[in-house]
């Protein structure tokens, strides 16, 4: 039987992953030809942003921790703004789905390459969907200005999401996945990223049951997470 024709998309980002891989942070802002990296964070995850302006050093061109659920249009015009008074060349996202969402927002409304730290299996940096609150409404869209050029994925990061969220975050990931392999314009290979997503995700959770701690099974998870939404 012949392959039946297809289109797929492929999302321009630039992906490395790895335990430790948050050390290599610097290179890739300089391989997206950046010399200035405003960091992103929530006030909760400061922390995490200071380790990250820690490790840059000089390529930090400072800290805007104000990053909340559902990007008020306001946070990402003075994320934006502060970006171009402190001369960034990129920003950096760590954190979660609030953070990424930030850091969007800010690509849809300028030039700013923006370079993602996923602490959890939301997944969304890979996707080129957005959503931005304005006037107490929230407007989503499809836009690939808002896909991050360059994603680490470091499973160390994501030791400090509690089990619950965890196991949680893979079945939604697993979810997404399911989706893709029945939606109208499924393709062999959304169906190959769809299908290894829910078998690392899945082979996660036995070992994460056992020992939230476990590396092996928290690369996994990430792994899953990211396969699982990069069909999208």
């Amino acid at each position: 039987m012949s392959m039946q024709p297809f289109v797929y998309n492929s999302q321009a980002s630039r992906v490395v992953f790895g335990v430790g891989s948050l050390s290599y942070l610097t290179r890739e802002i300089e391989a997206l030809g950046a010399r200035r990296a405003l960091v992103l964070s929530t006030p909760e995850q400061r922390r995490s942003a200071e380790q990250v302006a820690e490790l840059i050093g000089e390529h930090c061109a400072g800290i805007f921790d104000r990053a909340v659920m559902h990007v008020p249009i306001e946070t990402a015009r003075e994320a934006r703004d502060v970006a171009r008074q402190l001369h960034a060349d990129c920003a950096i996202a760590i954190g979660g789905g609030s953070t990424t969402g930030l850091g969007k927002a800010i690509a849809l409304e300028s030039a700013l390459p923006i370079l993602a730290i996923p602490t959890t299996y939301a997944g969304s940096e890979m996707t080129p969907i957005y959503g931005i609150t304005e006037a107490g409404l929230k407007k989503t869209g499809r836009d690939v200005r808002v896909l991050p050029r360059t994603v680490i994925y470091d499973p160390e990061l994501t030791l400090g999401l509690p089990l619950p969220m965890t196991v949680t975050s893979a079945f939604n990931a697993i979810a997404h996945a399911a989706e893709g392999l029945y939606a109208p314009d499924v393709n062999p290979v959304i169906a190959l990223m769809a299908e290894e997503g829910i078998r690392a995700s899945a082979a996660a959770l036995p070992p994460l049951l056992r020992d939230g701690r476990d590396l092996a099974a928290r690369s996994d998870a990430l792994y899953g997470a990211w396969l699982c939404r990069s069909e999208e």
